[in-house]
């Protein structure tokens, strides 16, 4: 199995290049006024037009207005949706596109009702747990709390770097991985030596397992 590879985070056309040029699956933009990653919907939409083919585009929101993703959708062309709020099951499937939901792990997150709950995302995207911040903190969180053998399949988020992607991909095994500060030079600035290494460096660990 060959893992994925999310950049999140991009907020400008030289980090999008350099992203899909390290061979980056997909791209992460944020929808969400309190990030310093954030952007408008005619700056993504920009965005997103520079995509190749095959890169898919995320769109990240927290706790948005149905009447806002709305807005969103009609101008961009997001091929998946991430929700990193406390939105309900009903909230995300309610705008008819696949989607991530993302989960902040604490040492006593159930994923195995989470899957059950969200029985109908792509995946669970896990991620760090720090009070007031949804996202993008750096901060990695205990993988003993993963369970084996969930229903969903596992992007890993929270903390991960050029550094321990490789230790994260050996001892989870996701599905995906997801990065935004851990290949930055500041907030939503992309360092495009980091992003190479990120990549190569995830795509090496999963290499590793194959016979």
């Amino acid at each position: 199995m060959a893992v994925r590879v999310k950049i999140c985070g991009i907020t400008r056309s030289e980090d999008l290049h350099a992203a899909c040029n390290a061979g980056a699956d997909a791209l992460g933009f944020v929808f969400h006024a309190g990030s310093p990653r954030h952007l408008d919907i005619g700056q993504a939409a920009a965005l997103v037009a520079r995509l190749p083919p095959f890169v898919q585009s995320v769109g990240l929101f927290v706790d948005a207005e149905p009447a806002f993703i709305g807005a969103v959708l009609k101008a961009v062309p997001l091929d998946l949706l991430q929700f990193h709020g406390n939105e309900t099951p009903e909230a995300c499937r309610s705008h008819g596109r696949p989607y991530l939901k993302a989960v902040r792990m604490r040492p006593d997150t159930d994923l195995v009702k989470y899957c059950a709950d969200f029985d109908d995302a792509r995946a669970l995207l896990l991620d760090a747990c720090v009070p007031g911040v949804p996202g993008g903190t750096g901060e990695r969180f205990d993988w003993d709390l993963i369970p084996s053998g969930l229903a969903r399949p596992i992007v890993l988020s929270g903390g991960l770097n050029p550094d321990n992607v490789a230790l994260a991909v050996k001892t989870v095994r996701p599905w995906a991985v997801d990065v935004s500060s851990g290949v930055e030079s500041a907030p939503g600035i992309k360092d495009a030596a980091r992003i190479v290494a990120f990549v190569e460096n995830a795509r090496r660990a999963m290499n590793a397992f194959k016979p």
